[in-house]
């Protein structure tokens, strides 16, 4: 198995990556929206909106 990050051999310790430079290079994809999907439903642009609205001042 190779690593989806940058294609070297995996190691156990670090599954599916090879190293935890990759497997925190993947997180952190995760955390910034990278691996998000866009949506045009309304529903998820009104909570999206309401979640802005309800964020502490200054957050947003």
């Amino acid at each position: 198995m190779t690593c989806p990050i940058c294609s070297k051999q995996t190691q156990y310790a670090f599954r599916p990556f090879c190293s935890k430079r990759c497997a925190d290079q993947d997180l952190g994809k995760w955390l910034n929206g990278t691996y998000a999907t866009p949506s045009d439903d309304p529903e998820d642009v009104e909570k999206a909106q309401e979640a802005i609205n309800q964020a502490p001042h200054g957050l947003h």
